[in-house]
């Protein structure tokens, strides 16, 4: 078992920055890729970020460029800055970690993210 603790979230202006972190306990040895999705109300979950064990990284469209995922395999931790924040950001964010050998998922319990115009 993993266990996933987020913190960062908050309220912020447009054009405001945050930065969401995801701390994984348990069965480290077990994780591969994390990542951070995000839901907004009457909305679909949806992938933000990814970055994968040898630290490569992906991006939706929508923040590539003004958000930057990273983690610190020393301390099992999953980062996710958010820059240049806009109000379509608003949402709940979810830390995602999967187990490497048969991919199953892992959620943290969601930090909400709100971004004023």
């Amino acid at each position: 078992q993993v266990q996933l603790v987020e913190s960062g979230g908050g309220s912020v202006q447009a054009g405001g920055s945050l930065r969401l972190s995801c701390a994984a306990s348990g069965s480290i040895a077990s994780i591969g890729d994390m990542g951070w999705y995000r839901q907004a109300p009457g909305k679909q979950r949806e992938v933000v970020a990814g970055i994968s064990r040898s630290g490569s990284t992906n991006y939706a469209d929508s923040v590539k460029g003004r958000f930057a995922i990273s983690r610190d395999y020393a301390k099992t931790t999953v980062y996710l800055q958010m820059n240049s924040l806009k109000p379509e950001d608003t949402a709940v964010y979810y830390c995602n970690v999967r187990r490497f050998y048969d991919k199953y998922d892992y959620w943290g319990q969601g930090t909400q993210v709100t971004v004023s115009s």
